[in-house]
């Protein structure tokens, strides 16, 4: 088995949908940093699991200076956020979304 990992650093901003109170129902911004995990038996044609600039693209671009609510189609917390992630890069297993410092959410696709 090959693996992979990639680390991205993204800026965006959301407003929690929450149904208590809580200052993160406003909008505001998070330097956000997201650990992509891919895994392959075999290598693809050019000797990769993924090419790393290929995430970068799926993920820095539609994510890097904008508003996750425009972007993910739920309720963008961290951990709405890497699944989303996971769900865009073919043989990702698992995503870790840094929010801030002490502030993890890790979706791993369970087999």
């Amino acid at each position: 088995m090959y693996y992979i990992q990639k680390t991205i650093e993204i800026s965006s901003a959301h407003r929690l949908q929450l149904d208590y109170p809580s200052k993160c129902t406003q909008l505001h911004g998070h330097n956000w940093t997201i650990t992509v995990y891919c895994r392959a038996r075999e290598l693809n044609h050019n000797g990769m699991v993924v090419d790393f600039t290929e995430i970068k693209r799926l993920i820095k671009g539609p994510l890097d200076h904008k508003v996750l609510n425009d972007v993910i189609p739920c309720n963008p917390t961290a951990e709405n956020l890497a699944r989303w992630c996971c769900e865009q890069i073919p043989c990702c297993y698992r995503v870790d979304v840094k929010e801030s410092e002490g502030n993890v959410a890790t979706y791993e696709i369970d087999e």
